[in-house]
């Protein structure tokens, strides 16, 4: 994790048990999701299965249905709860007045480097 932060909205633009994308111009997009005690969390928007958009998933907890395959993925780590495998990439987020902040070095990461 770098010390440099992009600010990419506010925490009152994410749906409460819903998600916001960040789109990114040559990697796949960031999904930023909000539960219903406003934890924020940052996941790569690629479900681990079949690559399904997380940001259309349902927040529960600390968790997030895939909508493709009902695959719950946990958001503090980005990956699948048992019996399914498979991790996601997670970005590290931080939240400053209101403000939600994600790492600028993971942000630009290619895939396969934060693999």
């Amino acid at each position: 994790m770098s010390n440099q932060w992009k600010a990419v909205c506010n925490v009152a633009d994410i749906p409460v048990l819903g998600a916001r994308v960040v789109k990114r111009a040559t990697q796949p997009d960031v999904a930023i999701f909000r539960n219903s005690e406003d934890a924020v969390f940052a996941l790569l928007d690629r479900c681990p299965h079949r690559g399904g958009p997380l940001s259309q998933g349902i927040v529960f907890g600390e968790r997030v249905a895939c909508p493709l395959h009902n695959w719950s993925i946990e958001l503090h780590s980005g990956c699948a709860v048992a019996p399914d495998e498979g991790c996601t990439q997670k970005f590290s987020v931080k939240v400053e007045d209101g403000q939600v902040y994600l790492d600028i070095a993971e942000l630009n990461a290619t895939v396969d480097e934060a693999a």
